[in-house]
């Protein structure tokens, strides 16, 4: 049956004037998204919070726990539906405002400045709570989504089906590219740490951390860009579309996992149990994202999404509410976060809190010996920390995106 393209139902179109940016999204997208943030949150508790985030990776089998992992693992999910979501929410602020590619490029590429802005200043006060030039510089998660938009404020002027075809090609073959490493480059190694190899560089005196390289990230926004072009089908098409194609990512997922020989720099392999053999046929490689990892993550995405498309949530449910406040959810959480941390140090340790608190934790750069030896609390508590955090937001990102909804003409609130 061939899609009905234009045939937009008028609860869909009611969907797309409510959303958080006006006419750019439906409230599927924004569902989609507000449920991976949630998820991200629980992973930054966990770096803050957990007494094991201290001293090794939850995703290291040798000293993991199947709940410890699982409660990194989840939140994988989270930086591809970003960068996917975000390619959409692109194409269809384009194509539902009527945008010319001009007015659609100077869109991507001031917020994309934006972004690495905030990630230079605002988020680096929120990982640190202060201003010392003693830690690493992090260029993680707006620093990538800026890079990325940036980059497509040139490829949107590419032939679609081209734009497509090289966003898949890029996700399939950029392993292929494993076996470079940065130090052959010499004084060049910044540049490929930049595009594909996570690393660390000096500037400036300064130690700075890339762990989300260009390649395959900006191929993934890319492609979510092209993707958006199934929400101008019909309902029942576009759904039997986003059905299949995630059902296809999860098989071609599994079938090249258990091939074991490509799609990921890191095979599983046979563990001590069962159990543990699963997490290693689970733990994917994250940086840079793997062929593998994409699959595992964006197949179950896609399939939610569909769920999300025929089911949308009320206005007012968490997902959508977190979903269409996305920039102003993202950076108040990380100052939540520490700040809880602090006030839970000092309940702990009094006054000499006051010599740690005001640094990053371990986990995000900061050396362990600042810290005291026993610092960190257990899994259930990071969980409880969680979920206070998601209550308190809630009412806070309800009444900002009020704002934006009964302030749509003040452009200057789509930056934040």
């Amino acid at each position: 049956m061939k899609p009905d393209v234009g045939a937009i139902s008028q609860r869909e179109r009611d969907a797309i004037e409510a959303g958080g940016r006006p006419g750019s999204r439906l409230t599927s997208i924004d569902a989609l998204r507000g449920a991976v943030m949630i998820v991200m949150a629980l992973d930054h508790v966990r770096d803050f919070f957990h007494a094991g985030a201290m001293s090794f990776s939850p995703t290291d089998l040798a000293k993991t726990t199947p709940i410890l992992f699982f409660t990194r693992w989840i939140t994988h999910f989270c930086m591809p539906v970003f960068m996917f979501t975000a390619g959409a929410g692109a194409y269809l602020w384009w194509r539902h405002r009527r945008n010319t590619k001009g007015q659609l490029s100077r869109f991507l590429w001031t917020r994309g400045l934006w972004f690495v802005v905030l990630e230079l200043t605002v988020m680096q006060l929120a990982y640190n709570f202060n201003v010392s030039r003693r830690f690493m510089v992090l260029l993680i998660i707006l620093w990538i989504f800026g890079i990325c938009m940036i980059a497509m404020a040139a490829l949107v002027h590419l032939r679609m089906s081209w734009l497509l075809a090289a966003s898949i090609t890029v996700i399939a073959l950029h392993n292929c590219l494993d076996g470079i490493q940065a130090s052959r480059f010499g004084s060049g190694a910044w540049l490929w740490e930049m595009i594909h190899q996570p690393g660390v560089f000096n500037f400036a005196g300064r130690s700075v951390l890339v762990p989300y390289p260009l390649l395959p990230w900006v191929a993934v926004m890319a492609a979510g860009f092209c993707f958006a072009q199934v929400f101008e089908w019909a309902p029942a098409d576009r759904g039997r579309f986003m059905r299949r194609l995630g059902l296809a990512a999860v098989i071609a997922f599994f079938v090249l996992r258990v091939l074991n020989h490509y799609g990921d720099p890191a095979p599983w392999s046979i563990q001590r149990s069962a159990a543990f053999t699963v997490l290693s046929f689970l733990n994917c490689t994250k940086y840079p994202a793997s062929l593998d990892f994409l699959l595992m993550t964006l197949g179950p995405a896609l399939l939610a999404l569909a769920y999300l498309d025929r089911h949308q949530p009320k206005s007012e449910n968490p997902l959508v509410i977190f979903g269409r406040v996305p920039m102003f959810y993202f950076v108040l959480h990380f100052y939540l976060i520490h700040g809880l941390m602090a006030i839970m140090a000092w309940l702990r340790y009094g006054n000499a809190a006051l010599h740690f608190v005001f640094n990053p934790p371990p986990s995000m750069g900061a050396p362990a010996q600042l810290f005291p030896q026993n610092f960190g609390y257990s899994l259930p508590v990071t969980y409880a920390m969680w979920i206070a955090v998601i209550v308190i937001l809630y009412p806070l990102c309800r009444w900002y995106a009020g704002v934006k909804a009964k302030h749509r003409s003040w452009w200057w609130l789509s930056y934040l």
